[in-house]
């Protein structure tokens, strides 16, 4: 005996229902999903074909020289060989050191005031204008700003210029993600603590900044892996200097400056190791983007 139930007419019609929903695989609306979608697939392929070519280009100019000499010696003479860039290496982590400490705190502090004493005043509005300003000016400009206010006030070049340039270029960067970081925390937290009874200092620092904490730190990462890789400014400010570093008041190497000399030089030594400096320059952009993405998952 079948114990299949005849089907009844609120079934059909729900089976009808369901049929006419159904997309046709010639319908005009099918069709522009899927060419969408191959447009979309399309552009996001053309966009990753640069990254992947410089990465290639890099790495097979520069992959062969990567050793423990390259920072552990000075540049070579134009026509000699080997070498390496142990004090453009140092350099680099000196002027991206002193630009950090003072963007850093700063920027912090600033989006501090903007988000929870000043947040929806003219003054807030007008300084996350000029912010917005600041981070479009090219970094060349900022390199003669530097130039005018640290190398021509100290009578020389030196890595305390460097710095300063480079946390002009950082401090929108940080300003801007601490501020949107701080709005995203829940105003019920800062209800909670003042009805706890703390102050408006203890909100802020006890409950608001370390709730906010990881997209900060991963706009920090951020601002310091673009000041890693900028040029202008440290032609400007820091110079250049094939010794080892003596101190911060002096001209100093960095990596984006080496690989700026050393690339349109006609001795392949020194192209190599300009493709070298490269590699670890995208390494340290590369770390820092893992670094930021590791903070906000575990977040």
């Amino acid at each position: 005996m079948n114990s299949t139930p005849f089907p009844t007419p609120e079934d059909s019609s729900n089976q009808g229902l369901i049929n006419r929903l159904k997309r046709q695989p010639s319908s005009p609306r099918t069709l522009f999903n899927t060419v969408m979608t191959v447009i979309v697939f399309v552009c996001a392929a053309i966009a990753i074909v640069p990254l992947v070519a410089v990465l290639w280009y890099v790495l097979e100019k520069g992959g062969s020289r990567l050793s423990l000499e390259l920072f552990t010696q000075l540049p070579p003479p134009p026509n000699a060989l080997g070498g390496g860039f142990g004090n453009a290496f140092i350099g680099t982590l000196m002027t991206v050191g002193i630009g950090s400490a003072i963007a850093i705190p700063c920027g912090i502090l600033a989006a501090i005031f903007l988000s929870e004493f000043a947040a929806g005043t003219r003054l807030a509005n007008w300084i996350g204008f000029l912010t917005n300003v600041l981070s479009g000016v090219p970094s060349i400009v900022v390199g003669v700003f530097a130039y005018s206010m640290v190398v021509l006030t100290m009578g020389g070049f030196s890595a305390i210029a460097g710095g300063f340039a480079l946390a002009v270029l950082m401090l929108p960067i940080i300003v801007r993600t601490a501020t949107e970081s701080l709005a995203l925390v829940p105003q019920e937290a800062r209800q909670a603590a003042v009805g706890l009874g703390a102050t408006r200092f203890q909100t802020v620092a006890r409950v608001v900044l370390p709730a906010a904490l990881p997209p900060i730190l991963t706009g920090v990462m951020l601002a310091v892996a673009r000041a890693s890789g900028e040029t202008a400014p440290l032609i400007f400010t820091a110079l250049f200097n094939n010794f080892w570093p003596k101190g911060v008041s002096e001209p100093i190497a960095t990596l984006s400056v080496l690989v700026y000399n050393f690339a349109t030089t006609p001795y392949k030594n020194q192209q190599e190791l300009a493709a070298a400096g490269s590699l670890i320059l995208v390494l340290m952009v590369t770390i820092a983007s893992i670094g930021s993405r590791l903070i906000v998952k575990r977040k």
